[in-house]
């Protein structure tokens, strides 16, 4: 079981090897699941509506009006989009929402990575993952495309997710062998931007004594490789998802930062 987040520049795909390289895993053998993002998407959607917006320690500052837009994009707009072009290489893709299956329940987020107090307005952070309606996928054969839009805990309203910590908690709830997440860079860097700063291997524990030191959108996904490990995954790989041959690489346990439980 592999849980892979898809988002941001890597949704380019334009030539289709994000596709191409779930097909060829399905068939042979490996059970997936995809958590997409949808930043880009969602900023178009908000210039176009004339709607600002603002990010504070990587989390998009989410007012309701934000929220009906993100929704939109991502819960019918993206993911049944990602769900399409899986579709076109052979791959039972099915697109779901977090909201709408009930799979991703979750709070207010009241706290940045570093641990500023901090007001996201529609912000949520999981507090529980009900993963039935993305087995049941799995044992029909498909590929759950999961949109990061979590229920509140009463289930009478709706929390935007960072996709990093989504994917996370979905892939320790699942147990997954692996969560891939696909960004921009190659990896982690203990120094950003010297590029001779990227960190090949590390564990958990080493990780967390660092965290501190990264910043903007970074500082989700190192908080993601953390919650993923402590939630039940083995292991988490960041990757440059813009790299054709980076996600089949990582397919093979091959390349960008390896972040282990020891």
């Amino acid at each position: 079981m592999i849980v892979v987040k898809f988002g941001g520049h890597a949704m380019r795909d334009e030539n289709g090897a994000f596709a191409k390289a779930i097909a060829t895993a399905q068939h042979n053998g490996v059970e997936l699941v995809i958590v997409h993002g949808g930043g880009p998407q969602i900023d178009a959607a908000l210039k176009k509506e004339e709607i600002n917006s603002e990010f504070l320690g990587g989390f998009r500052v989410t007012t309701p009006e934000i929220f009906e837009v993100v929704e939109r994009v991502l819960a019918d707009e993206v993911g049944p989009a990602v769900a399409s072009s899986l579709q076109r290489e052979g791959v039972n893709a099915v697109a779901l929402s977090g909201r709408k299956t009930e799979s991703l329940i979750a709070e207010p987020l009241r706290q940045l990575v570093d641990g500023t107090s901090a007001d996201l307005g529609l912000v949520g952070v999981i507090t529980a993952v009900n993963p039935q309606a993305m087995r049941n996928a799995l044992k029909g054969g498909q590929v759950p495309v999961i949109s990061p839009i979590a229920t509140d805990e009463k289930f009478s309203g709706g929390l935007n997710v960072n996709a990093d910590l989504a994917a996370a908690a979905i892939a320790g709830a699942l147990g997954s062998e692996c969560l891939i997440i696909m960004t921009d860079v190659a990896g982690i860097y203990r120094a950003w931007p010297d590029l001779d700063s990227l960190i090949t291997q590390i564990s958990a524990t080493e990780l967390a004594k660092i965290k501190s030191t990264f910043a903007e959108g970074m500082a989700p996904k190192v908080q993601a490789c953390l919650d993923a490990i402590d939630g039940g995954a083995s292991a988490v790989r960041i990757i440059d998802g813009t790299d054709p041959s980076a996600f089949a690489d990582a397919l093979k346990n091959r390349g960008g930062t390896l972040v282990s439980k020891s």
